[in-house]
């Protein structure tokens, strides 16, 4: 089976997928084996990998790495946090499974195996995407059929690339997430960028307010209404017993807001707007 045939099934398809002889795995010096220079992970997390190696150190690698042959040694397509386990483990021989597959294929299977995994950041992510487009010439729709995700969502991902470097790093680090990052690319000039996510770093805007930010640190003050609104606004809150602002629309209409503070209120607004008296106070 080819193993362009397999990709949509995951990591588990091309492992067992027939071919013109057994498939049997193999115990390799681990010097023989090198990364993937396109393995989409760029970082590792230290805490995790730690856990892997004590893991490793009682019993041993357990699932085979998958490799390809590569300039006398193996080159990993899947399994280099359990080969860089295996080295701090001091080991001294791995188990692997070798198979035969181009670049693209090679990255695809890279590329799927942590999306599975959901172990890759969306900088991450963006940047594997990156490569199947920019290095070996994918169109966009090519790499969603390939990835098992629809083509907006690779296009969103390749777009997380625009941002500047300090949100790049931010995202990349988990300081802001993919929401807040499509906030700060809405915003054209760079400064206004660089506003908005030290505001999301140091003030803790929810993605809905970074959406609505408008670069000032400062919270806009309401026009003030005429005098008319004005006195119909207060007419209506001395009559009802509870505070009232009348909001209009240049456009015409505009709205009407009442503010209680108990459930007492509550009853007493309804029971004034249901009989045109309120109970008495």
């Amino acid at each position: 089976m080819n193993p362009k045939n397999v990709l949509g099934r995951g990591l588990e398809a091309l492992i067992s997928a027939p071919g013109p002889e057994p498939r049997r795995v193999l115990e390799v010096e681990i010097h023989r084996l090198h990364p993937n220079p396109r393995q989409p992970r760029a970082r590792f997390d230290e805490t995790t990998l730690a856990e892997l190696t004590c893991s490793v150190e009682v019993n041993g690698v357990l699932q085979p790495i998958l490799v390809r042959p590569a300039d006398g040694g193996y080159e990993i397509i899947a399994g280099e946090r359990r080969w860089r386990a295996a080295q701090k483990a001091g080991l001294h021989k791995v188990p692997v499974l070798v198979r035969d597959v181009a670049d693209i294929q090679m990255l695809e299977l890279a590329l799927v195996e942590n999306l599975q995994r959901e172990d890759l950041n969306p900088v991450d992510e963006a940047r594997a995407y990156e490569v199947l487009v920019e290095d070996l010439g994918l169109t966009q729709d090519e790499v969603a059929r390939r990835v098992g995700k629809d083509r907006a969502t690779v296009a969103n991902m390749l777009r997380l690339l625009n941002l500047p470097a300090l949100s790049l790093r931010a995202l990349e680090g988990g300081r802001i997430t993919v929401g807040h990052a499509k906030a700060i690319l809405s915003h054209r000039r760079r400064e206004e960028q660089d506003h908005l996510l030290e505001a999301i770093v140091k003030r803790g805007l929810s993605v809905r307010e970074a959406e609505h930010f408008r670069g000032d640190h400062k919270p806009r003050k309401p026009k003030p209404a005429d005098p008319d609104t004005a006195a119909a606004a207060r007419a209506l809150a001395q009559r009802i017993g509870l505070p009232v602002e009348i909001r209009r629309r240049a456009a015409g209409g505009g709205e009407v807001a009442i503010r209680f503070k108990s459930e007492q209120e509550l009853q007493r607004l309804f029971d004034w707007l249901h009989t045109g008296h309120g109970r008495s106070r």
